[in-house]
């Protein structure tokens, strides 16, 4: 039986453990400073997860805490994904991670590959099933010339000012509200300002959103030659122009003010009054809904691959949609790799796994099985 070990016991992180802890191959902990949100863990799971309290943030920590496992599944705060990354390669384990972190954990390839470690990166839902299948609907044509994603989730009944609640951390979402966009242009980078260039797209089952420019093209726009590539996210309309005015106005400045004898950064107290207003109550219920095309020339003659998800709270299990969408993939591939049917050595994005169409196949078939389903047409 292999030791598998969750860091983050969050909303993502406590799904994976208890997904993992459904197949007898494995014996699975997980790890969090929060005493709280191990017990919930632990409760999803049906106490079939063992709890360790650690502090993560500390890599010394991370790299003591994972010794003992055969394979490490992070879901920690964007934060310190990046010095998670690290610790957990220096400490010679596999590693499966839903982390959207800032940083480019393409700079960790070659320790991974020194110390002989497999670990896929963003593997989510986006970024995450979003590259994996850019990568394979490349992979079908004869040329790629384009690459669009858009990917949202949210409440299933929006209310005003925000017509939005965060379904994972609100702090990486206003980290996505912030961080500048890069894209390709004609085979270029160009970087372009968060929450620009709103457009409308209607998706069936959900109406018309609001898709603008998001850092999430990630590893895409270094492992793909592909000369058009963008990626927005989606929101309710009215949703985009409240967090224009907020950026606008400095309220998720990070450079500390002065009020009255106090200093503080306005990013802190945003955070402090919006973040609640932001969070799901019990039961309330979300969706993910995503949309990926892949355009380009197949024998001669124009083709374009879409594959769209809708995705819905789950009420039996009381999870979020996307908890559910962000957690299972990760669960998934790291039972491949550790069964060995993933064995790349190295930093991994999902879109190289494309290159196996039964690692793809496989992914979607587990999805599916889960009820998290992606319809593929071709044009």
């Amino acid at each position: 039986m292999a030791r598998a070990i969750v860091l983050g016991a969050g909303m993502v992180g406590s799904v994976i453990a208890a997904d993992l802890a459904d197949d007898d191959d494995f014996d699975v902990s997980i790890a969090d400073v929060r005493a709280e949100a191990l017990s919930a863990a632990q409760s999803r799971a049906a106490g079939r997860v063992e709890t360790i309290q650690v502090d993560l943030s500390d890599p010394a920590i991370v790299r003591k805490t994972v010794a003992d496992f055969d394979l490490v599944l992070g879901a920690s705060a964007s934060s310190i994904g990046f010095q998670t990354l690290r610790a957990v390669i220096e400490a010679g384990k596999n590693f499966c991670d839903i982390c959207f972190m800032a940083e480019d954990a393409l700079e960790l390839d070659e320790l991974a590959k020194h110390r002989g470690v497999t670990a896929v990166v963003d593997c989510g839902v986006a970024p995450g099933m979003s590259n994996l299948l850019a990568g394979y609907g490349a992979t079908l044509l004869d040329r790629c010339d384009n690459i669009e994603i858009y990917v949202g989730g949210l409440p299933r009944n929006p209310q005003p000012p925000f017509f939005y609640k965060a379904a994972f951390s609100p702090h990486d979402v206003i980290e996505e509200y912030t961080r500048p966009a890069r894209l390709v242009e004609d085979g270029k980078i160009v970087v372009r300002e968060a929450l620009s260039e709103v457009e409308s797209i209607d998706l069936p089952g959900v109406g018309t959103l609001e898709a603008f420019n998001t850092d999430g093209l990630r590893s895409l726009i270094h492992t793909m030659d592909v000369p058009s590539m963008i990626e927005k996210t989606l929101r309710y309309p009215g949703h985009v122009q409240i967090m224009q005015a907020f950026r606008d106005a400095g309220f998720f400045s990070k450079e500390p003010i002065t009020v009255g004898d106090c200093k503080i950064r306005p990013l802190d107290l945003t955070s402090e009054l919006v973040i609640p207003q932001w969070s799901y109550a019990e039961g309330e219920e979300d969706l993910t809904v995503m949309r990926v095309i892949v355009e380009g020339v197949k024998d001669g003659a124009p083709q374009r691959h879409v594959w769209d998800l809708l995705d819905y709270y789950d009420k039996p299990t009381q999870i979020t949609s996307m908890s559910r969408t962000t957690a299972f993939p990760c669960a998934i591939v790291a039972r491949m790799i550790a069964r060995g049917q993933i064995n790349q050595i190295g930093v991994i994005p999902p879109e190289r796994l494309a290159r196996q169409p039964d690692v793809v196949t496989s992914v979607l078939r587990e999805l599916a099985r889960r009820g998290v389903k992606f319809k593929q047409t071709i044009e």
